[in-house]
């Protein structure tokens, strides 16, 4: 485990390919929980894998919420900033000067942060199971940046126009898009291991 300022608990594995994949848990997951996701989406890349620094009910989150669904919109905003941060002193730290941000349920919606806040530290993201964290008074320029959102068409907790919602604010912003269902609740599935696969492939075609 390495330290970095801000100081999040984290996994860096080296690679050669780039971009690095920035993992972001769920709520209740760690440092490891994405590690086997990251390594399937594109081996040979480089990982970093930090541990959401809230604690709700002793599981891990990256920011904190008031209720199911209801973000605490300052915890937000202050921990986008911390993570944003870390990246900045990791890309240093570790010599990777690009990531793509694979981020799952709250992950998903600090990346989507990430990129509503502080675009300049990720090169795109991969949002599965998203909601919208926020609507910032001024949209960044996103300047066709890819993003997935990967939804379910059965999530109970993100809904599927929660999902169009969220692709709706990062198109306004100026991202370039993709929104796809599948037929699944909140869980991940083969089908959203294969779509972020093809997707990051996609976006970061081999030279």
């Amino acid at each position: 485990m390495n330290t970095l300022s801000p100081e999040f608990r984290h996994l860096f594995i080296p690679g050669q390919r780039r971009p690095g994949l920035l993992l972001l848990h769920g709520t209740g997951g760690d440092e490891n929980s994405l590690i086997p996701l990251g390594r399937c989406l594109r081996p040979g890349a480089p990982l970093l894998s930090p541990r959401g620094r809230v604690l709700e009910n002793d599981m891990p989150r990256f920011f904190r919420r008031l209720a199911e669904g209801i973000f605490d919109e300052p915890d937000l905003i202050r921990r986008t900033h911390e993570l944003a941060d870390f990246l900045t002193g990791a890309s240093g730290k570790y010599g990777v000067d690009q990531w793509f941000a694979i981020g799952y349920s709250n992950g998903a919606n600090i990346a989507g942060s990430l990129l509503l806040l502080r675009p300049e530290v990720i090169a795109g993201a991969a949002l599965l199971r998203p909601m919208v964290p926020l609507v910032p008074e001024k949209l960044p320029a996103l300047n066709g940046k890819p993003v997935l959102i990967a939804a379910g068409s059965r999530d109970p907790i993100c809904a599927p126009e929660e999902s169009r919602a969220v692709a709706a604010l990062l198109k306004r912003a100026g991202a370039k898009v993709r929104l796809e269902f599948e037929d699944a609740e909140h869980g991940l599935t083969e089908t959203t291991v294969a779509t972020t696969q093809r997707w990051l492939e996609e976006a970061n075609p081999e030279k």
